[in-house]
């Protein structure tokens, strides 16, 4: 457990979503002739992302020629859901095969409408691509998914900065390390752990509240710490 100077102290999370109401994610998947059908509903957050990236690839595997999702029962999703979806995507066209928006909601209306994204996983495109006897994305659409990709990644990026400027200011107020050597702590720890960044911080921030890191990643965290002073050290 990572101790004094932040233990008696409680941080809450910037734009976090766990401010919103607690809603537990629930993803169901059907077969329907040669597609997928795969229901969406409740909340899903950065934390579902492996999830939902699970269920669609298994979903997409076999012979099937794609996936059709209903979004009509989402309360929330954030970025990093639709980051999930569009990178998904892209790697079922290299296959010939397609995911597809069969009925949204007004959560998941707003959030596709915001990012552009809605055309991108219409149906009508589909249509227009076998009409016109098309089985590989154009060049020019992928250029499109790409830039498009890249702002939910961007927009990713942002919502997990906070936290991670968090857990960087703790282990440098716990070890006295400078902001750099925390970051470098921080990836230490993660690749050693094969936990991603995100939620190697948040474990971090939770220790302000008094609530102590599982054994096997305070052990990493604490070596990390040892290597990088070690090494700042010998350079000195």
């Amino acid at each position: 457990m990572l101790e004094p100077p932040y233990a008696a102290r409680s941080i809450s999370r910037v734009g976090s979503a766990c401010e919103r109401e607690d809603t537990s994610p629930s993803i169901a998947t059907r077969r329907d002739s040669d597609r997928v059908l795969v229901t969406l509903s409740g909340g899903l957050r950065l934390e579902d992302s492996e999830m939902l990236e699970s269920t669609l690839h298994s979903a997409l595997d076999g012979p099937v020629q794609g996936v059709d999702l209903d979004l009509s029962g989402l309360e929330f999703w954030d970025w990093s859901a639709l980051n999930v979806l569009l990178t998904v995507r892209r790697q079922a066209l290299t296959k010939g095969k397609s995911i597809v928006v069969t009925a949204a909601g007004p959560v998941a209306e707003r959030l596709l409408t915001l990012t552009g994204t809605c055309d991108l996983l219409a149906p009508a495109r589909e249509d227009a691509d076998r009409a016109a006897g098309r089985s590989e994305p154009r060049a020019e659409d992928a250029a499109d998914d790409g830039l498009r990709c890249e702002v939910v990644q961007l927009r990713r990026a942002l919502q997990t900065r906070p936290e991670i400027d968090l857990a960087r200011g703790i282990l440098m107020a716990s070890f006295g390390l400078s902001a750099e050597e925390a970051w470098d702590v921080l990836v230490m720890a993660s690749q050693n752990t094969n936990t991603k960044l995100h939620r190697l911080a948040a474990d971090v921030v939770t220790t302000v509240n008094g609530t102590p890191l599982p054994a096997p990643l305070q052990k990493h965290l604490t070596a990390a710490v040892a290597r990088i002073t070690t090494v700042d050290d010998q350079q000195a």
